[in-house]
């Protein structure tokens, strides 16, 4: 009999190896204050923060239905979470339970409702959804939480073409021109979530034929990746492939590489098929190969060094949580892959630990400055609410898998 150590001892053996890694900002008392401060200034009318000004670092408010209203909300369920692992994992949570984070959760995910029946966020209603998902782990029985995840799930499967083999993701002018970028992996995850809640394999299938397709035309050979593929909707036939947030069509903008790593990982979780986690490690490869040299993420791989090209944080953690997960599977293969998880858990904490250093800003409304939003429109130098929520999911992640305390 072939000796297959348990994924605790395993997780032990990474945890000693990447202890001194992690950056001790990512569990300040800051990150619990600054949530909390933007959470008691309920707006009126509802609306959300997106993105920081560029000097003083103040959040600057967007409506319901924009596709990045989910993730504020759901900050304030990974901090509910992370006050019961923290009082698990060293009995102390730093006051965190003090904070009311789940009923402030459900109120600021309140005013996203109405985008469950009429949204224009197109595919991004996967994204809308994350805070009802994260209300369905705490209360799985929760109608108005199913009801918003299924209705975002039909949503987003009512955008799908068979014969394209994909969801939509821009609306066109031109009918026949099927845009999908490959933002569009991480909304998958809502489609596995109704699914599980109905018995709808349909749902399952279009996530795993859009995977598919995204596999075979966004992914180049090299692992890298294009941000938008253009088909013909009446043939299914790609037209062409381009960017539109990265430096140029033949270059790879870094947080579609990061949304890529993740939601390949995530569809191999969800369904075992061994050319996902092929897929999000090619990709992953790429990220960490292309890297400068102080480890800082750049807004994208190939744009040039003059003028500098900006930082994106939220690229960063986005990354990083892709490659905790991505982690996560190998240690879950029949054996383990060790050395696999090894070096992708090390990675991740590499990233969390650069970035930090470069981006940690106290003085500011959000957790994390020197993030892109969208670098052609020089939107660049700023806080943003994913990113900051990825920094705080990563957090947990690592406490939750016994490679650090709080």
């Amino acid at each position: 009999m072939v000796y297959t150590p348990s994924a605790s001892l395993i997780w032990s053996f990474i945890s000693a190896s990447t202890q001194l890694l992690i950056p001790s900002e990512l569990f300040s008392p800051l990150v619990s204050q600054k949530v909390l401060a933007t959470a008691q200034i309920i707006q009126n009318p509802a609306s959300y923060p997106q993105w920081t000004d560029r000097v003083q670092g103040a959040w600057q408010y967007f409506a319901p239905d924009t596709w990045t209203s989910g993730f504020f909300p759901s900050t304030l369920y990974a901090l509910h979470t992370r006050a019961q692992l923290c009082a698990k994992s060293s009995g102390n949570d730093g006051g965190l339970s003090e904070t009311d984070w789940l009923g402030l959760g459900r109120t600021w995910s309140a005013a996203e409702v109405p985008s469950e029946t009429k949204t224009s966020v197109g595919h991004d209603v996967g994204f809308l959804s994350f805070p009802f998902m994260d209300e369905l782990a705490i209360n799985p029985s929760n109608e108005t939480a199913q009801a918003a995840v299924n209705n975002f799930a039909n949503e987003l499967a009512a955008r799908f073409d068979p014969i394209v083999g994909c969801t939509r993701s821009w609306d066109t002018s031109d009918p026949t021109d099927f845009q999908v970028i490959i933002d569009n992996m991480m909304n998958l995850q809502v489609l596995f979530a109704s699914a599980a809640l109905t018995g709808n394999d349909t749902l399952r299938q279009i996530a795993i034929s859009h995977a598919n397709k995204t596999m075979a035309n966004h992914v180049r050979p090299d692992g890298s990746s294009f941000h938008v593929v253009d088909y013909n909707s009446t043939t299914g036939q790609v037209i062409s492939r381009h960017t539109s947030q990265g430096y140029s069509d033949s270059s790879t903008w870094s947080r579609g590489q990061a949304w890529g790593i993740y939601g390949f990982a995530n569809m191999f979780n969800h369904t075992q098929i061994p050319d996902y986690l092929d897929t999000s490690r090619k990709m992953a490869a790429y990220f960490m190969n292309n890297l400068p040299s102080n480890g800082v993420v750049p807004w994208d791989f190939n744009a040039p060094l003059d003028p500098p090209r900006p930082a994106d944080s939220s690229a960063a953690m986005i990354a990083a949580n892709g490659l905790i997960l991505l982690a996560q599977q190998e240690i879950g293969l029949t054996p383990p892959d060790i050395k696999g998880a090894t070096y992708h858990m090390y990675a991740a904490i590499q990233l969390i630990r650069d970035m930090t250093a470069l981006a940690w800003n106290p003085s500011w409304q959000s957790l994390l400055s020197n993030g892109t939003v969208n670098n052609p429109q020089q939107n660049n130098l700023t806080g943003i609410v994913y990113g900051d929520y990825y920094f705080v999911r990563a957090g947990n992640e690592l406490v939750s898998l016994g490679l650090t305390h709080c």
